[in-house]
């Protein structure tokens, strides 16, 4: 089960996984945005570490509420945005609950992603952070009665696939959309950051 304690280790992990790519995702970010991703999801979810060693909520949607406020705030970005309505969609799904099963978590993933999708107006193909979203949480939904560790890394598999395929994609989106064809051949940064969060999920 996923209580606050397994929220707690995720969310560090995923801080952790941002810090030390903090400067290749400045760099990916300079080619074709405003060079500032890495330093704005290095700070966004630190923060969010931060709210979490101070919280004694346990119910997961307040929690997850509170961890959208606090991202929007700490990563002023469009990415930043981007994912605070995830962690809202989130929110509203698991209201209520403090402890939550891998399934009912997943589905929460893809409330979350909902939420981006409706926001945004985005769609898998558009060279974004939704291209490695949507097939690590596809990963997640249909992983079955596999062990955690193993439908955790097959979904940070799943998630680093679709950030590769963002190479064969223009982005319209953003600043990059200025750069049209010359995005092609380029990794996504906001792709990369979201296998970034699945490769945290796995907490190795």
């Amino acid at each position: 089960m996923i209580a606050i304690s397994e929220i707690k280790k995720g969310i560090s992990a995923i801080a952790k996984e941002m810090t030390e790519n903090r400067d290749y995702l400045v760099e990916l970010d300079q080619r074709n945005g405003d060079g500032d991703l890495g330093i704005s999801m290095s700070e966004g979810f630190n923060a969010l570490v931060e709210v979490l060693n101070k919280t004694e909520e346990t119910d997961l949607g307040k929690v997850f509420r509170d961890l959208s406020k606090t991202f929007n705030e700490s990563a002023p970005s469009s990415l930043g945005t981007i994912l605070s309505f995830g962690l809202m969609g989130i929110a509203k799904e698991l209201k209520g609950k403090t402890e939550v099963s891998r399934q009912e978590f997943s589905v929460a993933l893809e409330k979350g992603l909902d939420n981006i999708l409706d926001k945004t107006g985005s769609k898998v193909g558009e060279k974004t952070i939704i291209d490695s979203l949507s097939p690590g949480i596809e990963s997640l939904l249909s992983s079955g009665s596999e062990e955690d560790k193993a439908a955790f890394q097959n979904a940070y598999e799943a998630s680093k696939a679709g950030a590769e395929k963002t190479k064969e994609m223009m982005a319209v989106h953003g600043r990059a959309a200025y750069y049209g064809e010359k995005s092609l051949g380029l990794v996504d940064g906001g792709a990369v950051v979201g296998t970034l969060i699945f490769k945290g999920m796995t907490m190795e």
